[in-house]
C-alpha cells in the first residue's frame, strides 16, 4: 500500500469516529422525547436525529412517551438494565426536580444514568390571548393581584421549568393563581386559544401565534430579551431577579462503554453545531448550551441541588 493510500485510509478512519468502536452502532439507536409529538424539543430533537444518523450510520428512531410531566423517559431508561448505547432520552430541568418532589425517588442522579452530552436551552415566556385586556406583563400581574384565585395559567406540567418558574414569581408578588398542568406539547397554548385559561407560560412554541397577532408576548424568562420578539421584557427587567434556560441534553443507562458514549457524543455534537440545524433551532429561539460528556456528568449533581433547593423552597409536591 503507498503512503498516499495509508494517509487517506488513516483519515476516513478519524472521520468516522462510529466506526472506530467495534463497529458501534449495528442497529437502530431509540431516543425517547419524553413529551407529545410537536414539543419544543421533540421539534429540536427530530431535525437534529438525521443530522446525527448520518455520522452514526444507523437510523435514530423517536419514540414519545409523554405524561407524568415528563418523568418517563428518564424512568425507563434507569431501568434499563443494558448500558450498550441503544436507548437514549432526553434529560430536562423536571427530571432534576422529582426526586424532591416524590415520596419516592424513581432513580438516583447522577449514578442511574450515563450523561451523553448536553445539548442546547429554551427561551420561555408568559402569552395571553391578544383580545384579552392586559397589554403589559404589570397590568396583567396587578390584575391577578386584585383577583385572587381567580386568574389561570397552563404549563407542560406539574414541576416544570415554567411552573418553578411562575411560582417563583407569585411568592415574589405575593400572586395567588390558579395552575392548570398539561402534558407539554402544545396542548395549553391550544387551550389559551381556546378560551380555557387566561394565560399560558410556555417555550416558544408560541411564536408563530404571537407573530400573527393571535395571541401577546408579555415577558420572557431569561437573561437576555429573545432576538425575535426583543420588544417583550424579561421578568429581570421588570423586577423579579429570575432567569431561567434550563439546558437539557441525552443521557442513557449507567455503565455504557466509554467508547459508545464517545462516538455518541461526537455524532451528536457534530449536528448540534452543523449549519444545517440552526433554522430549527432559530424556530424555537433555542440556545446552544453544549457540554461534552465529562462536563456534563461533573454538572449534574449541581444541578440536582440546585432544582432540589427550588422545590423545597416552594413547598411543592406530586
Amino acid at each position: 500500500m503507498s503512503r498516499l493510500s495509508r494517509r487517506a485510509l488513516l483519515g476516513s478512519a478519524l472521520a468516522a469516529p462510529a466506526l472506530a468502536q467495534g463497529g458501534f452502532p449495528t442497529r437502530p439507536i431509540r431516543l425517547i422525547v419524553p413529551w407529545l409529538a410537536g414539543a419544543a424539543a421533540d421539534i429540536q430533537l427530530r431535525g437534529l436525529a438525521p443530522l446525527a444518523q448520518k455520522h452514526l450510520g444507523q437510523p435514530i428512531i423517536i419514540e414519545n412517551k409523554a405524561g407524568a410531566s415528563g418523568m418517563l423517559g428518564a424512568q425507563a431508561v434507569a431501568a434499563e438494565a443494558r448500558g450498550d448505547g441503544y436507548l437514549l432520552t432526553q434529560f430536562h430541568g423536571t427530571n432534576f426536580r422529582m426526586p424532591a418532589m416524590m415520596a419516592r425517588a424513581p432513580y438516583a442522579i447522577p449514578d442511574d444514568f450515563t450523561w451523553v452530552i448536553q445539548l442546547v436551552g429554551y427561551s420561555y415566556g408568559v402569552v395571553v390571548r391578544s383580545d384579552s385586556p392586559w397589554q403589559t406583563w404589570q397590568q396583567f400581574a396587578d390584575h391577578v393581584k386584585a383577583n385572587p384565585g381567580k386568574v389561570s395559567f397552563g404549563t407542560a406540567g406539574v414541576g416544570t421549568t415554567q411552573h418553578i418558574t411562575m411560582e417563583q414569581v407569585g411568592r415574589k408578588l405575593g400572586l395567588d393563581w390558579l395552575h392548570v398542568p398539561f402534558r407539554g406539547g402544545g396542548d395549553d397554548v391550544a387551550a389559551l386559544m381556546a378560551g380555557q385559561l387566561h394565560a399560558v407560560a410556555a417555550s416558544t412554541l408560541w411564536g408563530e401565534l404571537v407573530q400573527a397577532g393571535n395571541l401577546r408576548l408579555l415577558v420572557t424568562f431569561g437573561v437576555e430579551r429573545i432576538k425575535r420578539f426583543a420588544y417583550a421584557p424579561t421578568l429581570r427587567e421588570c423586577g423579579l431577579d429570575i432567569a431561567q434556560t434550563s439546558p437539557y441534553g441525552l443521557v442513557g443507562p449507567k455503565g455504557m462503554d466509554p467508547g459508545v458514549v464517545r462516538v455518541l457524543h461526537d455524532s451528536f455534537k457534530a449536528a448540534l453545531f452543523e449549519a444545517e440545524h440552526q433554522p430549527v433551532l432559530d424556530r424555537l429561539d433555542m440556545p446552544r448550551a453544549y457540554l461534552n460528556s465529562a462536563d456534563y456528568s461533573a454538572a449534574a449533581p449541581r444541578l440536582l441541588a440546585e432544582n432540589t433547593a427550588a422545590v423545597l423552597a416552594l413547598g411543592l409536591r406530586m
